[in-house]
């Protein structure tokens, strides 16, 4: 996971936003380490379950739980949620219509974004080293869609400009900004 936050660190820090938007934050770990690093970090799942945990977490942290909402991506109202920076990490292989998402993400007013995936067919390949979802070939319960590097740039690149791409193991990381050509 080390290269994991360095890399998204490091992406942050290009981007070089005031304020965040986390969709799909789960319990609210970068949420909370956003806050930590100084920036104004808001996050939405949703998981109901999932932020309730992202409010006790942050009320530990001393931040108020009020930066969490429950909401889907498809739920987004793209002008309530603007950020200087849009993340959205381990998420999209988890839906049936990523495409869907990407879109809804690019409506959201922001200069920058930060998507990640895991990276295929590496990920399932460490799954089953592991000993990890034999059955089902290394695929890790929940992914739906699996992405290779390229394939991943190729989908994004259809929603967004790429500017840099970090391949933390086992990861694609990308920071984007909204299409030139929009």
């Amino acid at each position: 996971m080390n290269g994991f936050t360095q890399s998204l660190e490091s992406f942050i820090r290009q981007a070089a936003p005031e304020t965040i938007n986390e969709v799909g934050c789960g319990e609210g770990h970068w949420v909370i380490r956003g806050h930590a690093l100084g920036y104004r970090v808001r996050g939405s799942d949703y998981s109901e379950t999932a932020i309730d945990m992202a409010r006790h977490n942050a009320a530990r942290h001393h931040i108020d739980p009020g930066c969490f909402a429950v909401r889907s991506i498809e739920e987004l109202d793209p002008s309530h949620e603007a950020a200087d920076l849009v993340m959205c990490c381990e998420v999209l292989e988890h839906l049936e219509a990523p495409e869907a998402a990407l879109r809804k993400l690019r409506q959201i007013p922001a200069r920058h974004y930060i998507l990640s995936v895991p990276r295929e067919p590496l990920w399932c390949a460490l799954n089953l080293v592991r000993g990890k979802y034999l059955g089902a070939l290394g695929n890790t319960p929940g992914h739906l869609q699996h992405w290779s590097k390229s394939g991943f740039v190729r989908a994004v690149s259809a929603h967004f400009d790429v500017l840099a791409v970090a391949s933390p193991l086992p990861w694609t990381m990308l920071l984007c900004r909204p299409k030139s050509d929009s």
